[in-house]
């Protein structure tokens, strides 16, 4: 019984990563056999990470048709827009209040490495910069004290990070992350729960601003 759930766990992210990258497009359909020699592994962990991305949020199931990947739409990243700023703010606003020293810290060092990887930023690299952006967003709530306002903000980071995908495929918009994140960090470490607030949904709202003015062919 711990090796299958270990086994769900494993394709669980595997899948969902695949999704957030749109190697698995959206609206394609999720067959068990297939995903089974995709992965190499077997049908019922195949199903139950089916059925826990269903609950998350990144794959839909409807009657005879089974399961299928959801679809990318314009009122979607309305709805994960909003909701991860509700989440993210008060993850935000909690850290703040609890954050100690090495709290501070660890938001300090994570600016430092994203700064660095902006700084040199190039068509190369995407890989790295999304690594160390998701490592500077986890610094900021890691104080909240909340596992279950964690737990929402990981999949709403990764719903989101869908259309931010996206949203870099546009090279003809012109956008400075390294000064938006430099808001949110200053905001930060002053303290300052309204700032940092607003710097943040500015910053997010960036991505739904872009995508939301793409043409239809843009799209998947």
């Amino acid at each position: 019984m711990k090796i299958s759930k270990t086994l769900t766990d494993i394709v669980y992210l595997k899948i969902r990563d695949d999704i957030v990258h749109a190697v698995l497009k959206p609206g394609s359909k999720l067959k068990i056999e297939p995903l089974r020699k995709r992965y190499d592994i077997g049908s019922s962990p195949i199903r139950e990470a089916l059925s826990r991305l269903c609950s998350d949020g990144f794959v839909a199931i409807k009657g005879q048709q089974g399961f299928s990947v959801v679809e990318m739409t314009k009122s979607d990243l309305i709805d994960v827009t909003n909701t991860r700023i509700l989440i993210e703010n008060e993850a935000l606003k909690l850290s703040i209040i609890n954050g100690n020293d090495d709290w501070e810290s660890s938001v300090v060092a994570a600016f430092h490495r994203l700064s660095k990887i902006e700084h040199s930023s190039s068509d190369g690299n995407n890989q790295d910069l999304e690594k160390y952006n998701k490592i500077f967003h986890d610094s900021l709530v890691s104080a909240c004290n909340s596992n279950t306002l964690l737990k929402f903000y990981n999949v709403l980071y990764d719903q989101h990070k869908r259309y931010r995908n996206l949203a870099r495929e546009a090279n003809h918009i012109k956008r400075n992350l390294h000064a938006e994140h430099a808001d949110i960090y200053e905001a930060a470490l002053a303290k300052d729960v309204k700032a940092v607030c607003q710097a943040n949904e500015n910053h997010i709202r960036k991505t739904e601003e872009v995508v939301l003015n793409f043409e239809k062919d843009e799209w998947f």
